[in-house]
């Protein structure tokens, strides 16, 4: 049998001090160099090494590891687990990883280099990462030689790596094209940033609902967001439709609405996305476009397994999204909206 592979003959190879490849592997690159942690993740990987931790876990426990690594953004502030999105995405992909037979461990980082570490670290089967950003996966897949699915990456086109996207501007747009046939004239969506997937649902929403549709950037900190709404109430008189562009935004835009005396949807009308169990359990219950997590989950594992086989596989899929109509929007003539079958 193979001899374990020790953190110091790793050192020794490299000529580093043992502290220096554990740095590396515990993620704390600031005190290396960018060319001497490659160095050490690229000895790390091609060892076979396994901190003590992760041998006792996989000894005792032979199933293979599917790493799941979450952006855990500033604009979470610290809740990122909470994310009605990220808790469905979990919740699908913990689902699917138990049928075939995998584990599934979760991280949230905010560091681009824990996740080379907690890659280093584990003997994974693969990564599904979730809430980065094209240029994001790009720097990863020159650092890490381990496979990985990611969710949401327009125009994410790297060496194995396999993109699960979903139809964003077809789902804006069919909210866009909704609210035109309800009647409405003066449409605003809402967002964080104009880029990527966010950018495609406003792109789709203006085209779908036309001449009259309008963007507003919103704060990314909660406290900031509601001052903004407080200082622009009586811009939105105009506005008898409003789109958000994630479930989170529109519950707390109604719940904003409702309590300074504006009425969700008698005066204005209310549409998220993503369709996370919550829209159907507040009030009014909120319309939002429905994406498919567990199909989503489906595509991410079934690519996993292509990649660590070393099989072609496509560079990216992408789902299709469909509008849920409920209580949270309405007809310019006064007749409500009624809640579609699911």
């Amino acid at each position: 049998m193979e001899d374990k592979v020790r953190l110091s003959d790793i050192a020794s190879e490299l000529g580093l001090s043992t502290a220096t490849v554990s740095y590396v592997l515990h993620g704390k690159t600031g005190m290396v160099s960018e060319r001497t942690a490659n160095r050490v993740r690229q000895a790390l990987e091609e060892r076979g090494y396994l901190p003590r931790a992760a041998e006792v876990l996989l000894a005792e426990n032979p199933a293979k590891i599917v790493g799941v690594v979450i952006n855990d953004h500033e604009k979470y502030e610290a809740h990122i687990l909470e994310d009605a999105f990220i808790a469905s995405a979990l919740n699908a992909l913990s689902a699917e990883t138990a049928r075939r037979g995998l584990q599934m461990m979760v991280k949230a980082v905010r560091d681009l280099d824990e996740i080379v570490s907690f890659a280093t670290m584990w003997n994974l089967e693969g990564l599904v990462l979730i809430g980065f950003c094209s240029a994001d996966y790009k720097r990863l897949r020159e650092n890490m030689r381990i496979p990985f699915v990611v969710y949401d990456a327009c125009g994410a086109r790297t060496e194995r790596t396999f993109a699960v996207n979903i139809d964003d501007r077809g789902g804006g747009r069919q909210v866009g094209e909704y609210f035109r046939r309800c009647g409405h004239r003066r449409a605003l969506c809402l967002a964080d940033n104009d880029e990527d997937m966010d950018h495609a649902r406003w792109e789709g929403f203006r085209e779908g609902f036309g001449d009259g549709a309008e963007f507003w950037m919103i704060p990314m900190a909660k406290q900031e967001r509601l001052a903004f709404y407080e200082a622009r109430l009586p811009a939105l008189s105009p506005f008898t439709a409003i789109f958000a562009v994630s479930d989170y935004y529109a519950v707390e835009l109604c719940h904003f609405l409702t309590g300074h005396g504006v009425a969700v949807p008698e005066e204005i009308s209310v549409c998220g996305f993503d369709d996370a169990p919550l829209c159907a359990m507040v009030y009014p219950a909120l319309t939002s476009v429905r994406q498919d997590t567990a199909a989503r989950a489906k595509c991410a594992l079934d690519a996993l397994r292509r990649l660590r086989a070393g099989e072609a596989v496509e560079m990216s899929v992408t789902l299709p999204t469909e509008l849920v109509v409920r209580g949270s929007t309405r007809n310019c003539d006064m007749t409500l909206t009624t809640e579609e079958a699911d």
